[in-house]
């Protein structure tokens, strides 16, 4: 890189730190760069972005003061901060896995890793200058929104010999343009041009994501099935899965899906909420909470740290312990209870009384308190539902159901269900939890572990029919749980006994099986479930 070039270039540095900032001005001084700006936080350089025209950033990853230079590059891009015209380099001494997919998902132009000599930057920073300045003004039709001119003008490019060794960067620019212009079938073609010369995992997600639009969802999910193996594409591919799945109402698949993407690239914020809501929907409440929990903790130092955050964890755990054997609930509840600790530590100047009142007034009625917890309910502002957020609207809804105040709780859920309806950024996976969970809770007025004990109660004096129905709306409600799963499908097969098992109940059984054969067992529930096996075959 001639120092002839570099001196037009306007470069921004982004770090906390004095000493990698003087070393990295050290550098690209030596580099022939004179047009140097610096910011030590992320509100500093955001107001940079908005105001200066930059060809290069260099990023540290790690901005401790405020929030971590990742959230900020995630901010640049959600909010079209960021031109495609610009070079956007993140700097990290840390290159764990975790940190590497992170980074890698959000498709920065390049990543360093620290120690870096000024030969090893002038390399670098070369490849990826000479790819923006030759494709700059395909660049800045794309911020235009001109994804027409854009791609005639991409096709031009690549008829010139002189840019030969910027083709690869062009081609790939080509296939994401002909998606951008709704050209799907010369999108599919495109790729399977590229695929036959050499089999790019970039090509091979584009041809995926072509043959979706063009609706060929059966051959897409063959592809990604075989592209989730390879290291390279296995992100994209089980985000493109769970897509898939979710199109199909495959929660559970859809859940595990974004689950292993999650494994791969956790600091995902967007992902996790997805498979919050996921969770939500198929009854995980074992997933929820964990969930939650990691949005807790990969939020830290960035500008999505809120208070709703720990909240909703506690929130889970109840949820959790809803559907927990005794023991578990008293630890499930511990852990409740020290989240709202850490919300207050971490926030104290938050006042969020009512939204406390009610975690509390829920975990009351777990420890058999209910004139407790229905005292502490009375207390909530009822005329908040208009400005409550949609979690906090949500509890209340499962308080004064569990409390036996079954209007009240239809009213609050009727209100979120219409706020999700006018409010499409909720997502459609949270309006489906919602229509189901209002369907749920207008049909089934007793809590998962009240119908339980009511179903067994049943079941020992002999009311089979009465037994079967209680336990079968314990598993629509809990239908992850080993334990309904056995009462239910013991309850199936001593009925059957009396009487021929219909192709409901069969399905039902499956179901059962499933969740028994996918769950850990203890040693009491394991000689159960043999026992009964030994009916089944000719049950089913």
């Amino acid at each position: 890189m001639g120092k002839d070039f570099a001196k037009h270039i306007n470069a921004l540095i982004i770090d906390d730190q004095v000493l990698v900032q003087g070393y990295l001005k050290f550098s690209l001084q030596e580099l022939g760069f004179e047009r140097i700006t610096y910011a030590d936080q992320t509100d500093k350089a955001i107001e940079q972005i908005r105001t200066h025209e930059f060809d290069l950033i260099l990023c540290s990853y790690d901005l401790k003061k405020e929030q971590e230079g990742l959230h900020l590059y995630q901010r640049l891009i959600e909010h079209r901060l960021l031109s495609p015209a610009t070079a956007f380099v993140f700097i990290s001494a840390d290159t764990s896995a975790e940190l590497v997919h992170s980074i890698v998902e959000l498709q920065p132009d390049d990543f360093l890793v620290k120690p870096f000599t000024v030969k090893q930057l002038e390399k670098r920073l070369r490849k990826v200058l000479s790819h923006k300045r030759a494709l700059r003004d395909i660049y800045k039709l794309i911020e235009l929104d001109e994804y027409d001119k854009a791609l005639a003008q991409t096709e031009a490019f690549l008829t010139e010999p002189a840019h030969a060794e910027h083709y690869p960067a062009a081609l790939r620019l080509k296939g994401e343009l002909l998606i951008h212009c709704e050209r799907f079938e010369d999108a599919r073609d495109f790729y399977q041009a590229i695929l036959n010369i050499q089999n790019f995992a970039w090509a091979q997600l584009g041809l995926i994501e072509a043959l979706l639009k063009l609706g060929q969802e059966d051959e897409a999910e063959k592809r990604l099935l075989r592209l989730a193996l390879k290291p390279d594409a296995q992100l994209r591919a089980f985000d493109m899965l769970a897509d898939i799945k979710i199109k199909q109402e495959d929660f559970d698949m859809a859940l595990e899906s974004t689950l292993l993407a999650s494994e791969i690239s956790p600091r995902n914020l967007q992902r996790h909420h997805k498979a919050m809501n996921l969770s939500r929907l198929t009854h995980d409440y074992a997933t929820q909470f964990d969930v939650a929990k990691k949005i807790v903790r990969y939020a830290r130092h960035s500008v999505h740290d809120e208070p709703e955050m720990y909240l909703n964890v506690a929130r889970a755990g109840v949820d959790y312990a809803m559907a927990s054997d005794d023991e578990q609930t008293t630890v499930l509840l511990a852990q409740s209870t020290d989240y709202l600790r850490r919300f207050r530590k971490q926030f104290p100047k938050v006042h969020m009384d009512d939204q406390i009142n009610v975690i509390s007034a829920r975990i009351l009625y777990l420890q058999n308190e209910k004139d407790k917890a229905k005292a502490l309910i009375e207390q909530i502002n009822d005329d908040a539902l208009h400005t409550d957020s949609m979690d906090t609207l949500l509890d209340k809804a499962k308080a004064f159901h569990e409390l036996g105040m079954f209007e009240k709780s239809l009213h609050v859920m009727n209100e979120i269900e219409n706020r999700a309806q006018s409010q499409p950024e909720e997502g459609q996976i949270f309006l489906r939890y919602i229509q189901q969970e209002k369907s749920e809770r207008e049909s089934i007025r007793q809590t998962p572990k009240a119908l339980n004990n009511s179903a067994v109660s049943f079941y020992q004096r002999g009311e089979l029919d009465k037994a079967l129905s209680a336990f079968r709306q314990a598993f629509r409600i809990m239908p992850k749980s080993p334990s309904i799963a056995l009462n239910l499908l013991q309850t199936i097969v001593v009925k059957g006994k009396e009487s021929a098992v219909t192709g409901n109940a069969r399905e039902v059984m499956e179901r059962c099986i499933y969740t028994i054969e996918n769950s850990d067992l203890n040693d009491e529930q394991t000689e159960r479930y043999n026992r009964i096996r030994g009916y089944l075959q000719e049950l089913l």
